[in-house]
């Protein structure tokens, strides 16, 4: 079957999240909740009211639950009392209610009362089996029914559980898993009717463990989430950090819904405890983010805004206070380099990995069949960099034996069986995962995913230099890789595009097409500024002014190539890694894409051709007649105020994206699209046509600057905010030119290279740079 239609039972935050998202995959989808019990007593009339306040506060909440603002016209709001029949047509129906077993069932009888045969009938419960909610329930029902659990927020977070019980039909749950994966782009992961699932049973565990240790050893929340943190490639909020984000009033409630079902013997009973601190933080309203504050607060008594930490012994604040543990730094070597470090850090971060990664190994197969679906569900669920069995071949899984027997705790025997090879290898250029049953099987990827990480395990690149690296992807399609620190792009990036395009020639013989894609967590965010301001400081203006022509001329080269280029980003893609993509013949983006031109946040314009770009594009594909301003102050707006996509659906808005781009929901997904697209373009393949404009010339100039004034005299724009934007104004209008004279691709470059140069020399600009260095954040001087 095909999912068409959707309905979402529960208006909170899960469930009107699970709705947007369903929204956001270009599905109509009800969202029901209760009839309040002031309308029914006649003190309201909008009886759809929970539902209908839930899609209105969506549309203003951040990091928004919409991918795009009218994607919410899919939502259709209602009530389970007048509206349960419309679900007779839906294919998909989410229940997210309260976790009341009572609550579901007479939901559930009156569900079946009016879907339709076959239709997929799932529960968002994160703590319920899915045995008790099928328990009484006909054989029909049972059939549709499963666990699909989301994590929040829904648009963000890749992991979807999926249980089925054994009377679940496997079609249902392969149609159900494939609209998650293609459509909504999850990470599905089955999962097996156990207490917590996956990943919050592990979860739970960690969080307890790392809070107890810290305790237990006197650290503070500072030193404790620097541990584990960053250096075990956990986000850097740590375990204090992520509590106050998920809300410390949320644990006792998760911990309780765990003990109720775990069993006698877990583990997490031994280690489960509620400290009286947390208790009287919870009474107090100190739970974290959403509250007054929790672990970390922002005090701003006195007109200030200072960070506080709490002192976990006295439960009073202080100034927080960055964490200086000589375990931290050691962990830039390794992970056992950190494990085995004696500072109170490194025993910090030995007990609780110790520990950890026991109870994970003794969970396989108890919660998954094997144990790639632990990994993956603590990756997706809980944004781990490495899953608990890839931390295991990081320490080594003799070692981790080892240090338990050392303890007098049991050795897991999946953990026995890696004994002197470990869980994961490669063999053939192949990933391989060591089964229950202690041999090695491939891990097997999805039909439709290509990665890039595969092909490099299997291959060496067909050129490579310090900050890019090209590769065969098969069937004649070469693919362009950025390495360097957060892909930031240099000369070499630069001359690695040079030489592909030369490599590729008229992509007639072995060479066809070029995807330029990577797998970091940002496709580029621009150009290498601790370089640039290297060459500022030291006044290397030909070398400066040289990378900016090379940059120039290199993009004109990708655009004018005689084969397809199709960049694929996912991520940021920022400054000069934006303006790459505006040059390619076609994008196929991830849809969490974030894009824009920034350069002004550092005092310059952009210089790699995004000016010209992006007014080529909205003079040729403007809808109405009006003359050349209109264009040219829609660009001039995106620049200067350094407008930035925060969706590839919004990046089209913006003009970044064309709306013949594609845009592909699941990640893993986006290179094999990608090579398909630039397959696709290479038959009969054409390159543009070099395009010629009619700019109006300083009266154009004119009129933007008048309107920047009047922002400046509103305390709108700094006064580097003024200079800049008169850059941009001077070549966006086309400098001297007149409306009469046809203007070229290169003269356009011309007018941006002469304005950066301008602008860099400046020494506010230098102090943005270094603002921007020092800081990550724009200085407005």
């Amino acid at each position: 079957m095909e999912i068409r239609s959707a309905a979402v039972i529960g208006a909170g935050v899960m469930g009107s999240g699970i709705a947007a998202h369903i929204a956001n995959a270009g599905i109509p989808v009800f969202l029901l909740d209760i009839v309040p019990q002031d309308v029914k007593d006649g003190r309201g009339n909008d009886r759809s009211v929970v539902a209908r306040t839930a899609i209105d506060r969506m549309l203003k909440t951040e990091p928004a639950p919409f991918m795009h603002k009218r994607n919410a016209r899919l939502v259709t709001p209602g009530n389970i009392e007048d509206d349960l029949e419309k679900l007779a047509g839906v294919d998909w129906i989410v229940e997210a209610v309260v976790e009341n077993p009572a609550v579901k069932a007479d939901l559930y009888a009156r569900l079946d009362a009016v879907r339709k045969p076959g239709s997929i009938v799932s529960s968002n419960t994160s703590t319920i089996p899915l045995k008790n909610l099928v328990e009484g329930r006909g054989d029909g029902f049972a059939r549709d029914f499963m666990i699909t659990h989301f994590f929040n927020p829904p648009r963000y977070m890749r992991l979807l559980e999926v249980v089925a019980g054994p009377d679940t039909r496997p079609g249902a749950v392969e149609a159900l898993s494939r609209f998650a994966d293609t459509r909504l782009g999850k990470g599905v992961v089955r999962c097996k009717d156990r207490p917590g699932f996956i990943a919050n049973r592990i979860g739970t565990y960690w969080i307890q463990a790392a809070i107890n240790q810290a305790m237990d050893l006197g650290l503070t929340v500072e030193e404790a989430d620097a541990v584990v943190g960053r250096p075990m490639g956990i986000p850097k909020t740590g375990v204090f950090g992520l509590v106050d984000l998920v809300g410390l009033d949320l644990m006792p409630y998760v911990s309780r819904s765990l003990l109720n079902t775990l069993p006698a013997d877990d583990p997490y009973r031994a280690i489960h405890r509620e400290p009286e601190l947390f208790t009287r933080m919870i009474a107090e309203g100190y739970t974290g983010r959403k509250g007054k504050g929790g672990f970390y607060r922002l005090n701003k008594s006195g007109g200030g805004r200072v960070k506080e930490a709490i002192d976990l012994a006295t439960g009073q604040y202080r100034p927080s206070e960055k964490a200086s543990l000589e375990s931290v730094g050691a962990a830039k070597q390794g992970l056992r380099a950190l494990v085995e470090h004696p500072d109170r850090g490194g025993i910090y971060a030995r007990r609780v990995l110790v520990d950890l990664l026991a109870y994970a190994a003794s969970l396989v197969p108890e919660i998954a069949d094997d144990m790639t679906a632990v990994d993956q569900a603590m990756r997706l669920g809980y944004n781990w960099r490495f899953g608990p069995f890839e931390l295991i071949d990081q320490l080594g899984a003799d070692w981790l034996a080892g240090a338990l027997r050392d303890e007098g705790k049991p050795v897991p025997a999946l953990l026995e069986k890696a004994a002197g090879k470990g869980f994961y290898r490669t063999e053939g250029g192949r990933l391989e995962f060591l089964t229950v049953d202690g041999s090695y099987a491939e891990v097997a990827r999805p039909e439709g995913v290509l990665l890039l990480s595969d092909i490099k395990r299997g291959s060496k690149p067909i050129k490579r230099n310090g900050s890019a690296a090209l590769w065969d992807i098969g069937d004649g399609v070469a693919c362009l890789e950025f390495t360097g620190k957060m892909n930031a792009l240099d000369g070499d990036v630069m001359a690695l595009i040079q030489k592909a395009i030369g490599m590729i020639g008229d992509g007639k013989g072995e060479w066809k097409a070029l995807v330029v894609h990577n797998e970091g967590d940002n496709f580029s965010v621009g150009v290498n500024l601790g370089l640039a301001l290297f060459a500022v400081n030291i006044a290397l203006w030909p070398q400066v002014e040289q990378s900016v022509q090379e940059g120039q001329e290199t993009y004109k080269a990708l655009k004018y190539a005689p084969f397809p280029v199709v960049a694929a980003p996912s991520g940021m893609a920022l400054g000069g890694g934006c303006e790459i993509l505006l040059h390619c013949d076609a994008v196929q983006a991830h849809a969490e894409t974030y894009m824009g031109l920034v350069e002004v946040g550092v005092g310059v314009i952009p210089g790699w051709g995004g000016c010209k770009e992006m007014l080529t594009r909205a003079t040729l594909n403007r809808k109405r007649p009006g003359g050349p301003m209109p264009p040219i102050a829609q660009v001039f707006e995106t620049i200067s105020l350094a407008k930035v996509a925060k969706s590839a659906d919004e990046a089209r808005d913006l003009m970044f994206l064309r709306p013949t781009d594609g845009i592909t929901m699941n990640r893993d997904r986006l290179l094999a699209d990608a090579k398909a697209k630039a397959l696709e373009l290479a038959e009969n393949y054409v390159p543009p046509e070099p395009a010629t404009l009619r700019l109006p010339g300083p009266t154009a100039r004119a009129a933007l600057r008048m309107a920047v004034d009047g922002f400046h005299q509103q305390g709108k724009a700094t006064d580097h905010d003024v200079v800049v934007s008169g850059a941009l104004a001077e070549v966006l209008s086309g400098g001297d030119t007149d409306i009469t004279a046809e203007m070229d691709e290169d003269r356009l470059l011309e007018l941006e290279r002469e304005s950066f140069m301008k602008l860099v020399r400046s020494r506010a600009t230098v102090a943005r740079i270094e603002h921007m260095l020092t800081t990550g954040k724009p200085l407005r001087n």
